[in-house]
């Protein structure tokens, strides 16, 4: 059987894995999801129509966001599991369907399948984060009326490229609601972030490591192993968490493990307790399988997996606390490195921390102290080239204030770049997610400057992995947001022809030496 797939950054040969996914997905798992995501379309139709009788299906609107995460990049690797998802999406296709019937017409034209590619990615990644908020109670019918519009026109195929290129930017700006939604769902739950080290040293005693971006899978975790002699660790985007009150109060949340996911069989192999994986990214655990469990919209094949929680309870934990229970954990303290400085990492530098010394941050401008802003952040991966961000942040001029977020921060937060006047110069600012954090502290800079973010002395240099990062970058671009560099290569479904348009309108374009690029930005 083959297969072919180009929706992450790590495609085979630069085209798209073609036998088996570099990501481990096999043939017959790139097919499911590939008509998982034939039946979203049309459920996304049929959904369309309902809703231009002021109508709407609660149950297909939610599912369309749990369909298309489950097709997303080191999600889903379990075919049984897919196949429970598909069936289900065709029951809720054909209960919506009715009388009403479609006809596809799908173009082979290069630039209109690359228009529809970089569509519903976005799409995948927007579903990411609205999924996110609607665990934590929070949903919005503008961001499910754009889902069904989106996929209807994905599903009839008749959209021109203009149309297309009309949609990807509604995609952004929706998406920036959908991040929006989820800021508030986590401020509102677990409080706004505030600056705060996280040690990733070690602790004697039993541990537990938990992986992805589900903060309410953490809250459940803690509440439910506090008191049991138990240590719990982040891992990858989980690491912002430690900023968050509502979760740096539990004292049994220590630390932080490892690094980005890429690094994961080597980091999980080690780690002596149980792993947690909420979300993304998980990796072929051969050599720690009877230690790792998946719960929500991540699955692999022999791997225990928690069930969803049932209306007004939490989910079990209980399988993980007894593993770690029973796994011997650290014997003793590790010892503290000499980097990062003091064995801490510093988090939480959401909006609402760093606009509270907004003041001494535009005063520093203003007197030359700080001179220029690099968004220096986006997914990490296992691909040669991501040193380049590394050397990146290491050259960036004294003078010079980082903010960063998602897991591309792990190329460079363990290092130390000092202050400005007592202002941290690398600012993680949290998960990928909060991207609308960094997008309302660039605007707000805009304002007191009198000017827009394309005036600011600041230069987006991003990378990009998965579907997330092709959400994000739509809103980037939907914002006007101009002289973006993306790497560390450009997605191959982009074609020739649409990536000139991008390059025409907003200057995008390709990283290439950190040396070369600081020059270009300063």
């Amino acid at each position: 059987m083959t297969m072919l797939c180009f929706q992450c950054e790590q495609v085979t040969s630069g085209k798209g894995c073609a036998t088996v996914g570099v990501c481990g997905k096999t043939a017959s798992t790139a097919k499911l999801q590939d008509e998982i995501v034939q039946v979203v379309k049309e459920v996304g139709f049929y959904n369309n129509e309902l809703r231009k009788s002021d109508r709407n299906d609660a149950d297909g609107d939610q599912s369309t966001l749990a369909f298309l995460l489950a097709t997303m990049t080191n999600v889903n690797f379990d075919d049984e599991r897919l196949t429970e998802i598909l069936r289900y999406a065709k029951e809720i296709a054909a209960r919506l369907k009715g009388g009403k019937t479609f006809s596809a017409e799908q173009s082979l034209d290069e630039d209109i399948t690359s228009l529809r590619e970089l569509l519903l990615y976005g799409l995948k990644g927007m579903a990411a984060y609205a999924h996110h908020a609607l665990l934590l109670g929070k949903e919005s019918d503008e961001i499910y009326a754009f889902f069904a519009k989106a996929l209807t026109a994905l599903a009839v195929g008749r959209a021109s490229s203009d149309e297309l290129i009309g949609l990807c930017m509604e995609c952004g700006m929706v998406n920036l609601k959908a991040m929006e939604l989820l800021d508030a769902a986590h401020t509102e739950r677990f409080g706004h972030p505030t600056p705060t080290p996280v040690s990733v040293t070690p602790k004697k005693g039993k541990a537990i490591l938990v992986s992805g971006h589900d903060l309410l899978d953490l809250e459940e975790l803690l509440k439910q192993s506090e008191g049991k002699g138990i240590n719990v660790y982040t891992h990858g985007e989980m690491l912002p968490a430690h900023g968050y009150p509502g979760l740096k109060k539990y004292a049994h949340l220590v630390g932080n493990y490892g690094g980005a996911w890429q690094d994961q069989h080597e980091e999980f192999t080690a780690f002596p307790g149980p792993i947690l994986m909420t979300t993304n990214c998980i990796q072929n655990p051969k050599d720690y399988e009877n230690r790792i469990f998946t719960t929500g919209c991540v699955a692999w094949p022999g791997v225990r997996h928690i069930a969803n929680r049932k209306s007004g309870e939490m989910k079990n934990f209980g399988p993980v606390i007894e593993a770690a229970l029973a796994a011997p954990g650290f014997t003793e303290d590790a010892k503290v490195g000499s980097l990062p400085p003091g064995g801490c990492i510093l988090v939480g530098f959401g909006r609402n921390a760093v606009m509270s010394v907004a003041g001494k941050v535009i005063d520093a401008v203003k007197s030359g102290k700080i001179k220029h802003f690099f968004l220096i952040g986006g997914c990490d991966g296992a691909k040669s080239g991501r040193n380049y961000y590394t050397e990146l942040a290491e050259k960036v001029p004294k003078d010079c204030v980082i903010l960063t977020l998602a897991c591309g921060k792990y190329r460079f937060n363990k290092l130390d770049f000092g202050d400005i006047d007592g202002i941290p110069r690398l600012l993680d600012i949290g998960q990928c997610n909060d991207a609308y954090s960094a997008i309302q502290i660039a605007v707000a800079l805009a304002q007191a400057f009198g000017t827009d973010v394309n005036g600011l002395p600041l230069s987006m240099i991003l990378s990009w992995y998965e579907q997330k990062a092709v959400a994000i970058l739509l809103t980037l671009l939907a914002l006007g947001v101009k002289n973006i560099k993306l790497g560390p290569s450009l997605p191959v479904f982009v074609s020739p022809t649409v990536l000139g348009l991008l390059v025409d309108k907003f200057q995008i374009g390709p990283i290439s030496t950190p040396d070369a690029d600081l020059r270009d930005c300063i």
